[in-house]
């Protein structure tokens, strides 16, 4: 059985833009705290929760969600604790074209004024919601209107085109679950514990439990 040590006693401030120092103390530029480096009306970003890319881009919502702009009728939900890995794009529901008539072809881009149909059309595809504790592996695709469940793991290159059961790893394209993580009642069991809103105290108090998957151990770490 293996040793856990402790973690660490605190984690960086979860405004904090680049959270990482390398051990010669050089900031890690690559790194950023979603809730600091996105200020987007349309896109809500929970704490810790984080992407990293080495082409760092000068505006983290326009490099995650190119088509998501502000007032558009959907959002993008990113929980805490959320990874992103380098490449990954929400290409959320204004980066569809027209589908309801005979042409995809978005005629009336070319007088923003009479946009409207499109508008309501990408209203129905609802918002992209990523959960908590989920990580999206390098260049991940995640299609519009999708909720991608707390814990869930999307390997790299997949495209997610359906919502994702929390704790399922999905792969391919269309990306579909591979495997579940954990057993069903484990699962029902870390979704009640919700640790991820949990004091961060009581959060890396806890690591030993979370790192060796000792879901009793983390129920009686839970804060009363």
């Amino acid at each position: 059985m293996p040793v856990f040590q402790p973690g660490p006693a605190a984690l960086p401030d979860p405004l904090t833009q680049h959270p990482i120092s390398l051990p010669d103390g050089t900031v890690l530029q690559t790194t950023v705290f979603l809730q600091r480096a996105i200020d987007h009306p349309n896109i809500s970003v929970g704490h810790y929760a984080y992407a990293s890319d080495n082409d760092v881009p000068q505006d983290w919502a326009a490099r995650l969600a190119p088509y998501l702009y502000p007032g558009a009728p959907e959002r993008l939900v990113i929980g805490p604790f959320a990874q992103i890995a380098q490449g990954v794009r929400f290409v959320t529901s204004s980066a569809n074209h027209p589908l309801r008539g005979l042409s995809a072809y978005p005629f009336r881009i070319y007088d923003m004024a009479t946009t409207g149909p499109y508008i309501d059309e990408a209203a129905t595809h609802g918002d992209t919601v990523l959960g908590p504790d989920v990580w999206l592996g390098f260049d991940a695709r995640v299609m519009p209107g999708v909720t991608i469940g707390a814990g869930a793991i999307v390997a790299a290159c997949a495209v997610v085109t359906r919502d994702v059961p929390p704790y399922a790893l999905v792969a391919g394209n269309p990306a579909r679950v591979v495997r579940m993580r954990f057993d069903a009642r484990t699962v029902e069991q870390l979704l009640a514990l919700a640790w991820w809103d949990w004091p961060i105290a009581a959060i890396l108090s806890a690591l030993p439990a979370i790192e060796a998957g000792d879901i009793d151990a983390l129920a009686a770490a839970a804060p009363r």
